[in-house]
């Protein structure tokens, strides 16, 4: 995905100690993992307030653009009620990302706005704006460090992070980045009153390729009493995808030329 080399932003403090500042690491961690690709099989378990649970299976791929710009394009291959749904979103840097979504039963591709990023993606926990959030710039948003604290065993930044655009669906952001592995282990989503809405966690660690990649999300909405947990089954770096993945046209058809 991201293949530039990403320098750690140091910042000069008194007594001639460096420490990196705020954004420097929210940026170091949102472009740690360098490839040329990533394609994913995972499974997604949708929870509903009274336990009971439903399965899903996507295929996800994503590439760097000409312009640097992160393209993804996730896939539902069953149960048969969502097959054939395909989502693909296009990283506008310093902007709102593209976005589009083939629904078969409408049988067209629809442009999602950007005032439709709170709702919900596909009947899940994640929102349109959610799914985004991996490529989100850094600097959309005003970053604060809070403080350093112990997650799970792990030494953590734990940093807030204030969008700059108020049309936002957050209102902020606060999230725990482990020191060492520069991996966002856990983010509390809040709303526009600044109450705390859903908590996206982070876990399964494992080494693919010489990365250090996450293999089991899991998103909670507070309110609903809802989870959406996605298992990573498979990820390769590096596989070729052809260009053409990335286009409506693929959304249309579900065929790469």
């Amino acid at each position: 995905m991201k293949k530039k080399v990403i320098l750690a932003g140091l910042v000069l403090l008194a007594g001639s100690v460096y420490a990196q500042d705020a954004e420097s690491i929210v940026r170091l961690s949102r472009d740690r993992i360098k490839a040329d690709t990533v394609s994913t099989r995972s499974t997604m378990i949708i929870t509903a307030r009274d336990g009971t649970t439903t399965e899903r299976m996507l295929d996800q791929y994503s590439k760097d653009g000409p312009k640097g710009n992160d393209r993804t394009m996730v896939v539902f291959q069953r149960p048969a009620s969502v097959a054939g749904t395909r989502f693909l979103t296009i990283e506008n840097p310093g902007g709102v990302d593209d976005r589009w979504i083939f629904l078969p039963s409408l049988g067209k591709v629809r442009r999602i706005a950007a005032s439709e990023g709170s709702g919900s993606f596909m009947g899940t926990d994640f929102s349109y704006d959610d799914i985004s959030s991996a490529s989100r710039g850094a600097d959309l948003d005003r970053h604060t460090l809070l403080r350093e604290e112990n997650l799970g065993g792990s030494v953590c930044h734990v940093i807030e992070s204030v969008p700059k655009d108020s049309s936002y669906q957050y209102s902020k952001m606060i999230q725990w980045i482990d020191k060492e592995t520069k991996i966002a282990m856990k983010i509390e989503l809040y709303d526009k009153r600044a109450a705390l809405v859903k908590t996206l966690e982070i876990s399964d660690i494992r080494d693919v390729q010489g990365r250090l990649t996450p293999m089991v999300t899991k998103m909670s909405t507070l309110a609903s009493g809802t989870s959406t947990l996605i298992n990573v089954d498979i990820i390769k770096y590096d596989d070729p995808i052809p260009e053409s993945v990335f286009t409506t046209t693929y959304l249309e058809t579900g065929r790469a030329r």
